[in-house]
């Protein structure tokens, strides 16, 4: 259709001037034929077809070229050596791709540090461009996972208005550890018969109910992220003994 938009007016044009001159009718047809089979030629050869998509559909992929360099947020997690310059390394890895990072929180774990990132990437690099960046830099057990502004919300931040939600409703423990997790509660029966990958299951255990069971299915539990929900759950139980209080913590129950 695009080819039929730019060959009809020129046709038209070719038509009518034909028509108006003085020519022999033998001449005419033939400058209409040569006309025709030239502008035949000249839409279908590659290289005047590249010219013609550019200016028909410049808007589009102006369009497209916005939205493939525009950011697209990205969380980031990789286990680096605990090391002088490592951190360097893999911010240079990530540079190289034309991304940004934005936040970075870091864990100590077994055999190095467990780097959390919040990360700005270019619209048109996928997972694996960022898990081959990562990796380039010297990470490993790294996993990524697009994201949303929401996620530069301090993890400190967010732990602290939820314990004020706790603190006027202790019975709101696992709502609010799930919200703080991002992770599913798990039924005592799940508990018992799901399996998942490790670290990917906490539990937080309350003296009055028993083990509260999560689950964050491909994203692995951080030791900052068990500190806090272990924190909150302490802040319930105190709460939840308190004298005249008779609100407790619930689960979901096996129906």
């Amino acid at each position: 259709m695009a080819n039929v938009a730019v060959m009809l007016p020129i046709e038209l044009l070719v038509h009518a001037l034909v028509v108006e001159t003085h020519l022999p009718y033998v001449a005419k047809v033939l400058v209409l034929t040569l006309t025709a089979t030239v502008l035949v030629i000249w839409v279908a050869e590659p290289s005047a077809a590249r010219i013609l998509r550019g200016w028909l559909h410049a808007p589009a992929l102006r369009h497209r070229r916005k939205l493939g360099a525009a950011a697209a947020l990205w969380r980031a997690r990789t286990v680096l050596r605990d090391e002088p310059g490592s951190l360097q390394r893999l911010t240079r890895a990530l540079a190289r791709t034309g991304t940004n990072i934005l936040s970075i929180h870091v864990h100590p774990v077994a055999g190095g540090v467990l780097d959390e990132f919040v990360l700005s990437a270019p619209g048109h690099l996928g997972e694996r461009e960022l898990l081959d960046a990562l990796e380039d830099g010297g990470g490993t057990c790294t996993h990524v996972w697009p994201t949303t502004a929401l996620a530069m919300a301090d993890g400190q931040t967010k732990a602290l208005s939820l314990a004020a939600r706790i603190a006027d409703a202790p019975d709101e423990l696992p709502l609010a550890v799930a919200e703080l997790l991002q992770a599913r509660i798990l039924t005592p029966a799940e508990a018992a018969l799901e399996k998942h990958d490790a670290g990917t299951v906490l539990k937080i255990p309350t003296a009055w109910h028993g083990p509260i069971t999560f689950v964050r299915p491909g994203e692995p539990f951080t030791p900052a992220e068990s500190a806090r929900a272990h924190r909150l759950a302490e802040l319930a139980e105190i709460l939840a003994h308190r004298p005249g209080s008779s609100r407790v913590a619930s689960v979901p129950t096996d129906t």
